[in-house]
């Protein structure tokens, strides 16, 4: 996420309205009859709230991530006054730094545990493992903190942020390159750096951590055996499809393009795959023409900058309540406000579609997905909201 780029995105958010498409076979549609959905409001006055998740099988709790560094806790519709979880003391908010990630462990509800994604104040990437308090479950432990993983970060932008547990039971950490402009050190395309990628590692086994054998690396000398996916610049928000356990990964271009990566199950959910940064950026040959295009995996889906600067991922939508969005990929610009879905399937894009009754009026800094599979949409000026049906 281009958090740097924020008052040319405020610009374009208050000059312009919807673009064309410009890098799709078809122009986003508004929904159509028997489809509609909106927003209501689950809680406001946060401070740039950046994601939002539940326990696995907890239908009562939503837990909000702020980028200055603390959980708050969403309990049966109420904000409660005292953070989950404060570690405004341990996070660098500068730029795009701050607390970014959040996951509960598949065990959570047996085990207590959980992990985050934050820059601590030298700035670096830190992958933290927690435990909830004994004596409160809507409170945690900071003093529990025991740290797994760590990247020193070059620059203050481009950290990446997500962290989930998949549908096979290890952890994923997107990463960004690193920062600067235009990858000059081609961290994209390392496999001996932890930036630029996409991590899948098991948070069960080793100290810290083990390495699955099965990942594609795993004992390869030249590379590092975490790496999952790599050839990504600034994956703001990846996620699986809870109905197939297909990987959708959104990634922050450079000055011309907008890109999401789908990786289907058949096609290995991302493993092993180059997405092409700093080769490409998007379609298009980053470092001149006549790029060399074997090997790379192309975007599913991109969008050009006259429709926005900064892609926000969201989720492919498996909740009940609304069951006509079912299998709708949602997600959106962080400069425009605008939120968009398609479906994918057999390789192809469809029913590209615009949803200006979910635009929150302000600038999307990511989705949320709850317990029960429903959606949510943050937004930077501080407030949730979740997607419902219309009356």
């Amino acid at each position: 996420m281009h958090f740097s780029q924020l008052l040319f995105c405020i610009g374009l958010w208050l000059g312009s309205a919807f673009g064309a498409s410009a890098c799709s076979n078809e122009d986003p549609v508004e929904p159509p009859p028997g489809t509609g959905a909106r927003l209501q409001e689950i809680a406001t006055g946060l401070i740039v709230p950046l994601y939002l998740t539940s326990p696995p099988g907890d239908l009562t709790r939503l837990f909000i991530v702020e980028q200055t560094g603390a959980i708050r806790l969403v309990r049966d519709g109420v904000l409660l006054p005292q953070p989950f979880l404060d570690l405004r003391g341990r996070v660098s908010t500068s730029g795009e730094q701050g607390l970014l990630g959040l996951a509960f462990d598949p065990s959570f509800a047996t085990n207590g545990r959980f992990v985050v994604h934050y820059t601590d104040l030298a700035g670096a990437t830190t992958l933290s493992r927690f435990q909830v308090s004994p004596a409160d479950p809507d409170q945690a432990d900071p003093a529990s903190e025991a740290v797994i993983l760590t990247a020193a970060q070059p620059f203050s932008n481009h950290n990446g942020g997500q962290v989930a547990f998949g549908p096979d039971g290890f952890l994923y950490l997107g990463l960004g390159d690193g920062g600067g402009s235009g990858d000059p050190e081609n961290r994209g395309q390392d496999l001996t750096e932890l930036l630029g990628s996409i991590l899948r590692i098991d948070v069960g086994a080793g100290d810290p951590y083990g390495v699955p054998a099965d990942n594609p690396f795993a004992g390869e000398p030249s590379a590092r055996p975490e790496v999952w996916s790599y050839g990504l610049r600034n994956p703001w928000r990846f996620s699986f499809d809870r109905g197939t356990g297909d990987l959708y990964i959104a990634d922050v271009g450079q000055s011309q393009r907008e890109e999401i990566n789908v990786s289907t199950v058949a096609q290995g959910a991302g493993r092993g795959m180059n997405f092409g940064w700093s080769i490409m950026e998007g379609s298009l040959c980053f470092r001149g023409t006549g790029c060399d295009t074997n090997g790379l995996t192309l975007p599913a889906f991109e969008y050009g900058h006259a429709e926005g600067c900064s892609v926000t991922g969201g989720y492919v939508y498996r909740g009940s309540a609304i069951p006509a969005l079912q299998g709708h990929y949602f997600y959106a610009d962080f400069c425009q406000g605008w939120v968009r879905s398609f479906r994918y399937a057999d390789g192809v894009v469809d029913d590209l579609t615009s949803w200006p009754a979910l635009s929150p009026g302000g600038l999307v800094t990511s989705f949320g997905e709850d317990a029960a599979g429903e959606l949510y949409v943050l937004e930077a000026g501080g407030r949730v909201f979740k997607i419902v049906p219309e009356p």
